[in-house]
């Protein structure tokens, strides 16, 4: 795939971006690195079996999804703290040009594969959230609406020595939305100094009109947490990567992740740490429902590297069915290279328990009152895990608006 099968897409397009918004010269030259990184690019890994697919990315139009001049959101960004920067990319080099120079694509290579090259060399929004030294704040909220046809989105955080910050994200369809499909791609970058404690929770709520690609990516320095927090529920196809490097002795990852897939939906998910140094930890959490003819997919990695000695790490997902049309695969890995590892994994897909169903209808509820009760009841575990409330009434708000 390159660049020519989009037509609107070129060097001048890149430029212009960058023009308009008054961007620094490495920007532009890290843009146009991206743009020419098209031209032998693959497009994200999927899992495969023999004769099929897991996920067709390649059936992406993206001459049809794809209009770089035209990207239009509405975002609206609050701190909590003056003592904590949360600016778009336009407003923050000034000031911080230097901060963000030195960890824009340190942690998110943007010729990663296709999809990260594309948004590196287009996108128009996105945060820059700088927590200084010893700065804790709580509620950092950034809510997008996309109302274009296609919108590329960029988010970097770095959070100082002995800092602590909570983050939550969210991307809806606007009203000014255009008729037809779209595209939304979204790039996260998390850098946590040393015994620093970075939460992002992250809710996709896109129309089923929508294609969803995001990555989402942390390093860790000694002692340093990233916990995540990733749920989906819109867009006809979403491919979802979060990915956490433990670098740092000592270091802590969480990925919780929630879904609930109806229609013909198509959801992607993908759960990666990297333990890299001595004792660190990880746990991976993920619950999803699906309806339909709804269809997921989810691959969750735990790599243990030689000198990762004292590992421990976790990983348990779980997909309650609805519907005998909707489908589900789970490819949960283990890759040790260390024997001082305490890992473990595990995958689970069924239906709605008969004897549970039964036993709610024999008290006089009716049959779908209880197969919502259960259905609640299914995510409860995970929700526990979510210590963010407005995140988790958001994603608890989501469920009953979905079983309604």
């Amino acid at each position: 795939m390159s660049t020519q099968a989009i037509e609107s897409l070129s060097e001048d397009t890149v430029r212009r971006i960058a023009d308009e918004r008054d961007e620094p010269e490495w920007l532009l030259e890290t843009r146009l690195n991206a743009l020419s990184a098209l031209e032998t690019a693959e497009l994200p890994d999927v899992i495969q079996t023999p004769g099929r697919r897991w996920t067709d990315l390649e059936a992406l139009d993206f001459e049809a999804l794809v209009d770089p001049l035209n990207q239009s959101d509405a975002t609206e960004r609050t701190a909590g703290d003056d003592e904590v920067v949360v600016l778009p990319f336009t407003e923050a080099f000034d000031e911080y040009g230097d901060v963000i120079e030195a960890n824009f694509g340190s942690v998110l290579d943007p010729e990663h594969n296709y999809l990260t090259a594309l948004s590196v060399a287009l996108f128009t929004t996105g945060t820059f959230v700088y927590v200084p030294e010893g700065v804790d704040v709580e509620d950092v909220t950034v809510r997008a609406e996309m109302n274009s046809r296609s919108l590329f989105s960029q988010t970097l955080v770095v959070a100082e020595e002995s800092s602590s910050v909570t983050i939550l994200e969210s991307i809806e369809s606007g009203e000014g939305s255009v008729d037809g499909d779209r595209y939304f791609s979204n790039l996260v970058e998390i850098v946590a100094g040393e015994n620093a404690n970075v939460q992002f929770g992250s809710l996709q709520n896109l129309d089923d009109d929508s294609y969803t690609y995001s990555l989402k990516r942390g390093v860790t320095d000694t002692y340093a947490t990233i916990d995540w927090i990733e749920s989906n529920f819109g867009s006809k196809l979403t491919r979802s990567d979060v990915e956490t490097e433990l670098n740092g002795d000592g270091s802590e990852s969480q990925i919780v992740g929630t879904f609930f897939g109806t229609d013909d939906q198509h959801l992607d998910l993908n759960a990666r740490v990297w333990h890299q140094a001595e004792h660190t930890t990880a746990d991976l959490v993920t619950r999803g429902v699906l309806d339909d003819v709804a269809r997921s997919v989810y691959e969750g990695v735990q790599d243990v590297g030689e000198d990762a000695w004292n590992t421990s790490s976790y990983q348990r997902e779980n997909t309650l069915m609805l519907s005998d049309d909707a489908e589900a695969d789970a490819s949960p890995k283990l890759i040790i290279h260390n024997h001082d590892t305490e890992a473990s994994h595990s995958a689970t897909v069924g239906q709605v328990d008969a004897e549970d169903l039964f036993y709610l209808e024999s008290r006089s509820i009716d049959s779908r009152t209880a197969r919502n009760m259960l259905v609640e009841g299914f995510f409860v575990p995970v929700l526990e895990e979510i210590a963010v409330d407005e995140f988790r009434d958001d994603v608890e708000e989501l469920v009953f608006q979905r079983l309604k």
